[in-house]
């Protein structure tokens, strides 16, 4: 497993995860990103590095498709074709997620070997929380 960046598509576990939403339905997308939303709202008390990882990239690309979204995906990160409309339950399930990732007992948030790439990380998966929080709660 390689990781390049702090971002949320800057892991093979990322990319991979993006690439498994080539070619399915909307309704197949919808379900992927909520089982990767899911399986870390249902960990216990450690999440689980890959799990971690295809959350921060799923929150990413729900939240870079909500109405005046700052978050924008570079063309070279997301799905080749665009995203359905997804529905606000997504949201919802995406900020518990990210909220678990950035917890301590998450390897995603343990694991960085240099601080200040932890640090960097840390303020990527805030700012896709806060991409998710404004929009959806209307």
């Amino acid at each position: 497993m390689g990781t390049w960046g702090t971002g949320p598509f800057d892991s093979d576990l990322a990319a991979d995860f993006v690439d498994e939403l080539e070619g399915l339905t909307h309704q197949q997308v919808i379900e992927v990103l909520g089982r990767a939303f899911q399986r870390v709202i249902d960990s216990g008390e450690r999440v689980d590095g890959a799990d971690g990882a295809e959350a921060v990239a799923a929150g990413a690309l729900v939240a870079s498709t909500l109405p005046d979204s700052p978050l924008v995906i570079d063309p070279d990160d997301g799905p080749r074709e665009p995203l359905p409309e997804l529905p606000a339950v997504l949201g919802a399930s995406a900020r518990l997620a990210l909220n678990r990732v950035l917890h301590d007992g998450s390897a995603m948030a343990t694991g960085w070997v240099d601080s200040a790439d932890a640090g960097q990380w840390r303020q990527e998966v805030r700012q896709v929380l806060e991409a998710l929080e404004a929009p959806t709660d209307q």
